[in-house]
């Protein structure tokens, strides 16, 4: 497994002993997102392990900021500790990345409910500008699909807009690294189609007529749909 990176500049050995401890958070900080790039986009594979030994030599650091890289990585779900074999990069199966569905339907529908009663007007226009850039895109490519970076960003501003610190927590720094890890590893959930545009539109909608319910309702429908599809065609996959 080579990592591609060469990436902490050597200036930080010339910083003063008395900021070490910063130092030492910012090292491991700049670690764990090279770690989580890395198994996001399969340059890590699943089921690897993750040895302290040859990453700390490949990466040119020490092993007290890799374990904490390491820790943080457990936290966003993309590691997982087993017994007498140490840290392993997560394996996401079919049912596993059902049940994270699952799990982003109920979280993510009380966003949206939480969001209607909390997003300013700022957030609003801003959630316009995002779907105003899908549907240029869609345009241009002749309606093949939205980006997953602008379908990220809608549902991260809706997620935002909910003003709830544990459901944002649970979703974005838990949940979310695993939807993106599936999507980008698997051609079956890469792209969203013209349909999720008018699911998008949907939301916004209930959104901006401060209706909770109607906005649960669409989220709901929105994530199914999206759930539904990854089976449909994962199970496609497994039976040719």
């Amino acid at each position: 497994m080579l990592i591609m990176l060469t990436f902490i500049g050597k200036s930080l050995f010339f910083h003063s002993m008395n900021s070490a401890i910063s130092l030492s958070h910012t090292l491991s900080s700049e670690i764990t997102e090279t770690l989580r790039d890395a198994i996001i986009t399969g340059e890590i594979k699943q089921g690897s392990k993750l040895s302290e030994t040859r990453l700390s030599k490949q990466m040119d650091v020490s092993r007290g900021p890799l374990r904490e890289a390491i820790r943080n990585l457990e936290g966003m779900n993309l590691v997982h500790s087993i017994p007498q074999q140490g840290a392993r990069v997560v394996e996401i199966s079919l049912e596993l990345i059902l049940q994270i569905y699952d799990a982003r339907e109920a979280l993510e529908s009380k966003a949206v409910a939480l969001a209607a009663r909390n997003m300013n007007s700022t957030d609003i226009d801003e959630l316009h500008r995002l779907i105003d850039a899908q549907v240029k895109h869609l345009t241009e490519n002749s309606g093949v699909f939205i980006p997953a970076e602008s379908d990220y960003a809608f549902h991260e501003m809706v997620i935002r807009g909910s003003k709830n610190k544990v459901i944002i927590h649970a979703l974005l720094h838990e949940i979310y690294y695993l939807i993106k890890m599936f999507r980008y590893q698997n051609e079956e959930a890469q792209s969203s189609s013209t349909n999720a545009l008018i699911e998008h539109r949907q939301i916004l909608y209930a959104i901006e007529q401060r209706d909770p319910v109607l906005a649960e309702i669409t989220m709901k429908q929105h994530i199914v749909h999206a759930r539904e599809k990854i089976n449909r065609r994962m199970l496609e996959r497994q039976n040719k």
